[in-house]
This record gives structure tokens, C-alpha cells and sequence, in this order.
């Protein structure tokens, strides 16, 4: 494993989780991921990118939302769990990202190539 799979793996243990509202993808809008996290998503087309991005959307976004959900990168996590990055339907979970952790993993993305999904 990986520095980088080890500190992915580290975050997510401690980014809360809650329940998003049943429907909504107002937080899957274009994002970006380490290359790590990009290695575990299914290959989309350039076509498939270009669209989504037209929609101002995610290309792993589907029908019935998130099509890669347990694998989704870090940034789409923290949607909700921070006050820095609030729920657009005020949902979150019971107790918000530690955050000295939502530090960490800003500093990550920044040390880490990142590409547009």
C-alpha cells in the first residue's frame, strides 16, 4: 500500500458520515481527485468528462446519484461535514470533522496532483 492509499485510508476512517437527502446531488458538481483516488474509478470517456462538465456535473454522477459512492474521493466526504463546506439542504452528521483532520486533508490535496473529474 501506497503513502498516499494509507493517508486516503486514514481520512476516511474519520471523515462523519450522514444521510443525504433522498434525490439530491446539489454537491456533485466538477471536483477534483488525487491521482491515488482516480486510480480506483472506472475509466469514463473524454466525451463522458465534456459532458458532465457542460452540465456542471460529475461524469460519475448517474441516474440514481453517485455511481462510484464507496469509492467517491475525499473532497465529495467533506461536503456537509464541515462548516466550510455546508450541505446545500443543511443536512450533517451528528458531530462535524474533527478539524485539525479537515486540515490534514486540505493540506493533502494541495500536496498531491489532482485532476478534474
Amino acid at each position: 500500500m501506497t503513502k498516499n492509499s494509507q493517508k486516503i485510508r486514514f481520512f476516511r476512517e474519520r471523515i462523519p458520515t450522514f444521510s443525504c437527502k433522498t434525490g439530491c446531488h446539489d454537491c456533485c458538481g466538477p471536483v477534483t481527485a488525487s491521482s491515488e483516488e482516480v486510480s480506483r474509478l472506472p475509466v469514463k470517456s473524454d466525451q463522458e468528462h465534456d459532458e458532465a462538465l457542460a452540465e456542471l456535473n460529475c461524469p460519475y454522477l448517474g441516474e440514481n446519484g453517485c455511481e462510484v459512492y464507496d469509492e467517491r474521493p475525499l473532497i465529495c466526504r467533506l461536503f456537509g461535514t464541515t462548516p466550510n463546506m455546508p450541505c446545500p439542504e443543511e443536512r450533517r452528521p451528528e458531530e462535524m470533522i474533527d478539524h485539525r483532520i479537515e486540515l490534514k486533508i486540505h493540506d493533502f490535496l494541495v500536496e498531491t496532483r489532482q485532476i478534474l473529474l
